[in-house]
């Protein structure tokens, strides 16, 4: 009983992580069904054919590839946008700083609802036409502000005694900050950049507000399949996702570790 006391936490970590892995196991599972209708709710029978032609259903590929270029593009523009404006409200204090901070934490308060309708209206009274360009302006301008908060998060943790020692053995500015402020805020940066990614791959109500025909995002698609019948390369798709996911993680934990090992 006592050894069981001691690692109630762990056991209570362990089951809440196998509670919110369920649905991922329930979707890599019936990414080998060979369901006999239209929906793939029901296990019948075991099948690879899914994996071997995970383009199989027509436009999956297509809206899969319009999410990955918008994401990719987004959370880079973002992260770099980002990176900035976090280095200025956790290095500087200036004129208008805390409505600054206001308007960064704004976009992640503001429903969805809102924010995609209300970005509809200003991109038909600018005369931008809807498509993936007003989708990507859209995403860059919500990501941004999740990557602000993550990389100023890193950099008030940051010991500014690191940054003096540099600059007392003879480096720059410039030297510092590549070479010692950089590096140490990485993490953060990684980790908006990351979560940045992961928002613009996974919206749905922004990106249908602003969307064209032409332009159907792999979201847009799963919701529209949902209406007249669910592909088993939409659980193909998710199960490769979520696997690569899990290789990021794992091998930055492991390099972290390995890391602190050597230090």
């Amino acid at each position: 009983m006592r050894w069981v006391k001691r690692h109630l936490l762990a056991f209570a970590a362990l089951a809440v992580l196998f509670y919110m892995l369920i649905p991922n196991v329930v979707v890599a599972v019936f990414s080998f069904n060979k369901p006999k209708g239209r929906y793939n709710y029901q296990w019948t029978e075991f099948s690879t054919e899914a994996w071997q032609h995970p383009c199989g259903t027509p436009g999956i590929c297509e809206s899969l590839g319009l999410s990955l270029r918008i994401g990719i593009t987004a959370s880079l523009v973002a992260t770099v946008l980002g990176t900035m404006v976090a280095f200025a409200l956790g290095r500087h204090r200036f004129r208008g700083r805390a409505g600054t901070n206001l308007l960064v934490f704004m976009p992640m308060a503001t429903p969805e609802v809102v924010m995609g309708s209300s970005l509809l209206t200003l991109f038909v009274m600018m005369g931008v036409p809807s498509g993936s360009e007003a989708i990507l302006i859209a995403h860059i301008m919500f990501c941004l502000s999740f990557v602000v908060v993550a990389v100023k998060a890193r950099v008030a943790s940051l010991d500014p005694r690191l940054e003096e020692a540099a600059a007392d053995l003879g480096a720059n500015a410039v030297q510092t900050f590549l070479r010692v402020t950089l590096p140490l805020a990485a993490p953060g940066i990684a980790a908006g950049a990351l979560l940045a990614f992961s928002l613009s791959f996974d919206d749905y109500i922004i990106t249908n507000f602003n969307a064209s025909p032409s332009s159907i995002t792999f979201p847009m698609y799963v919701w529209g399949a949902s209406t007249r019948g669910t592909p088993v390369q939409i659980n193909v798709i998710g199960t490769i996702m979520f696997l690569i996911a899990l290789v990021v993680v794992v091998g930055g934990q492991l390099y972290s570790s390995r890391r602190q090992k050597a230090a």
